[in-house]
Order: C-alpha cells, then structure tokens, then sequence
C-alpha cells in the first residue's frame, strides 16, 4: 500500500498513495514523520499525519488515529471537567512532577467507568495530588467509598485539601503508607471481593504485586485499570531496558494471558488496560 506527498509551495502534507515518491512503506513514513510544525527556508511542514496502519497486512490496513498536539486540544476542549478539578489541575501543574498527573480524559473515562458499574466501593493506588480520586469520588454515590492509598505526604495534604473543597471528603479513607500494605490489611480484615472499582498509577515494579492484591479485594464483574502501560512508548523498544521498563513489559505480557480477567488496552493518556474480573 502506498503513501502520497501533495506538494505545494510552502506545505508538504502527507496523504495516502505514494511511496513511489519516497520508496518506503506507510508505516516508515508515518514514524518518521514530526507531528510539531517545523520551517524549512520560506516553507513549512506541518503535522499532518491523520492516522497510521499497522505493519502486518493482516491487519486489513486499517486506518488508526493518530494524535497531533491540535488534536488533542481539540479532544480536551470536550473533556466536562469540573471546576473543582480544573482548579486541582492547575495547581498541581506548578508544583514538582506535575507529569504524574493523570489527563482530564483519562479521569473522565475513570469517572464514567464507576458510574457504568454502579460502583460503591473503589480503591486507588498512588493518589498524588488526587485528580483522579477526586474524579472518583465525585462520580461515587453518597454512600461510595474510596480508600486512596499514598505513601507521599506532601502531595496527600494536597488531595485532602481539595477533598474537603469538593465537599467528598466523607467519600474517601486515606490510606497513608505503602499500598501494598495498605491492600493486604484490607484483605486481612475480611474485605476480599467486596470492591467494585480499582485504579492503579503507582510504582511500576510492584504493577504485578499490586493487581494479584486487587484480584482478591475486587467481586467478580469488578474492574481494575491500570495505567502507564504504554510507558512514553519505551514498553515496544527493544532498546530500552530499565527497570521499569522491563516490569511493565513483563506485567503487559503476563496480563495478556491472564483468564481470570478480560482485558482492554486503552491508548490514552500513557495507557491504560481495563480489566474486568472474570
């Protein structure tokens, strides 16, 4: 299949049909492509890359969007996020690691999650400044609950703060310590599949510690989403090795063939995998 270049004096956008002009595949084009506007002398390149296709033809050369910065815009500019929220985020976006924030669409796809399930009582591990706690606890019912477990004390008083101004401090039980410890006296206290709803944006090599703790305390039906799992991309790099990286690889590869859940990677925010309990 081919790629196009429709060339004009001071664009060059790139559409399908033609790599007679580059004498490359599709997807070789689309990864070398810069999605930020860049000039050239008088001209300029901008991001004009819609979609990509994957490299096996099996997969029916089926056309998959592909985010640009306007894009994105575009989709936040349709995010309903509440003031409260809005005032967290911003705050937050001053403060160090600010990049461990999830993004409005993420929380609004957490919020709606709890609500389809009619979730009351929910978990989350690694709370930061508590956006998506607080996305959490404003989608719970009255009488929901949220443990949000966080060692970071700093970052929790941020949280609790904005609890108490969103009026959903009633909703949540701060967990200060390490989660898995946390999770494992929920368990010793008869709590075991008592929990509709969990999120997990903490340390990535306890990823796989983490969800065998949250198997046993989420029902069956209940739904677990963990994040990061695209890891900035660094999970499909061979290249790459870390520790983290390698932790998360080998949770994505273990979950995959995991029965006990159904499962649903999600490419948002840095990626997510949805999974119910089976």
């Amino acid at each position: 299949m081919a790629t196009g270049l429709a060339i004009n004096r001071c664009s060059i956008s790139v559409c399908r049909t033609a790599d007679v002009l580059l004498n490359r595949p599709t997807v070789s084009v689309v990864r070398n492509l810069k999605f930020n506007r860049r000039l050239i002398g008088n001209c300029s390149i901008a991001s004009a890359v819609p979609y990509i296709v994957a490299e096996d033809e099996k997969y029916g050369n089926k056309q998959v969007i592909s985010l640009t910065p306007r894009l994105y815009d575009y989709i936040l500019s349709n995010v309903r996020e509440p003031e409260i929220l809005k005032q967290l985020r911003e705050e937050t976006a001053k403060m160090r690691g600010s990049q461990m924030q999830v993004s409005p669409d993420q929380a609004q796809l957490l919020a709606m999650l709890v609500q389809i399930l009619g979730a009351e009582r929910c978990i989350e591990v690694g709370v930061y400044t508590g956006y998506s706690s607080l996305a959490v606890a404003l989608a719970l019912p009255e009488s929901g609950r949220l443990v949000a477990c966080e060692r970071d004390s700093n970052s929790l008083e941020v949280a609790q703060r904005y609890y108490e101004l969103a009026g959903v401090s009633h909703k949540v039980i701060v967990k200060h310590g390490l989660a898995a410890e946390s999770l494992k006296s929920l368990i010793e206290n008869g709590e075991g599949s008592s929990y509709d709803f969990a999120f997990v944006d903490a340390d990535k090599r306890m990823y796989q510690d983490y969800f065998e703790l949250l198997l046993q305390l989420v029902r069956v039906g209940g739904v677990i989403v963990m994040d990061n799992v695209l890891w900035h991309g660094r999970v499909a790099d061979p290249m790459v090795n870390d520790a983290k990286t390698i932790s998360i690889r080998n949770f994505n590869k273990k979950l995959m063939n995991d029965e006990r859940v159904s499962i649903s990677m999600v490419p948002i925010g840095d990626g997510m995998t949805i999974c119910r309990k089976r």
